[in-house]
């Protein structure tokens, strides 16, 4: 039998061409295989390279972060970048618009609060501790001496107002309709028998206006920023069940970020030994860790 050698050639040829194409296919797959895992361990190796935690926070936290928690991070080799604020809502619109990896400045009524009223997409990474509010004096040095008509300055911010209020229940000035609770208004006043006037105010210049008021009712971080020892306070908000619960201070991030690396490594530093240590020598009552 004869072979034709035009088909021999040609049958050969393809074979040829088939095998080069597995081969450059097989070197192909490869070399995707090998960028793929080079490009994810270099996305892995970015992501441990992260050691700059970007964070907001007012006073007293921020004096908190500054000198006890930084000194812990910088031996894990973690470096924080600190910004202070004197309100409320920059620090989370900061947060939200991926400006600052995280803030610490508020309780996680408020955060709640703000998250419905604002459509953020703010988380608590976890409680860290909790300011009592202080009702202090003002015109009238205590509240043996309260007046008929006497004027309380309270903030005016939703959660922190619904506080200031049951504080002034707690010391029988006031009583609130059942069931008004974190949510308290002053339409929720029910007996106000001294015909107290409450004067609603920004909660960082209710300290400002107290010289004009006859008590105020304060934020602890705000007293502290006024230097107002709670030591002189009339009145101090109990720290039992769901006061604590409900204005426990917390630390923020954007969902999503709450199990990264870094801001575990943050959470676990704010809740260490030494930072309690740190809480209970400065700020003595003012500020009490949860933790």
């Amino acid at each position: 039998m004869k072979f034709n050698k035009k088909i021999v050639a040609g049958v050969v040829a393809a074979t040829l061409a088939l095998s080069v194409f597995a081969l450059a296919g097989c070197s192909s797959s490869s070399n995707s295989a090998s960028a793929s895992a080079s490009a994810s361990a270099s996305a892995s190796a970015s992501a441990s390279a992260d050691k700059t935690i970007k964070i907001g926070a007012t006073v007293p936290h921020y004096d908190i972060l500054k000198d006890a928690v930084a000194p812990i991070l910088a031996k894990e080799g973690y470096t924080l970048d600190l910004k202070e604020f004197t309100d409320y809502v920059l620090p989370n619109t900061n947060v939200e618009q991926g400006e600052l990896d995280a803030n610490y400045f508020q309780h996680i009524s408020y955060l709640n609060s703000f998250n419905e009223e604002n459509k953020t997409h703010l988380v608590s990474v976890g409680y860290v501790h909790y300011e009592p509010f202080g009702l202090y004096a003002g015109k009238t040095a205590s509240l043996d001496a309260i007046q008929d008509g006497a004027i309380i300055a309270v903030p005016d911010d939703t959660t922190n107002e619904a506080r200031a209020l049951l504080l002034l229940q707690q010391e029988g000035l006031i009583k609130l309709a059942d069931g008004a609770g974190l949510t308290a208004t002053t339409k929720d006043i029910v007996e106000n028998p001294k015909n107290l006037q409450i004067k609603e105010v920004e909660a960082a210049n209710v300290s400002h206006v107290l010289a004009d008021c006859d008590f105020g009712v304060i934020n602890g971080n705000y007293a502290i920023a006024a230097g107002i020892s709670i030591d002189t306070a009339l009145a101090i908000e109990s720290s039992e069940g769901v006061v604590a619960e409900q204005y426990g201070n917390v630390l923020v991030v954007k969902d999503g970020a709450q199990d990264s690396e870094k801001i575990q490594a943050l959470y676990k530093a704010l809740t260490s030994p030494e930072v309690k240590k740190y809480m209970e020598d400065t700020y003595k009552g003012a500020v009490v860790p949860l933790f």
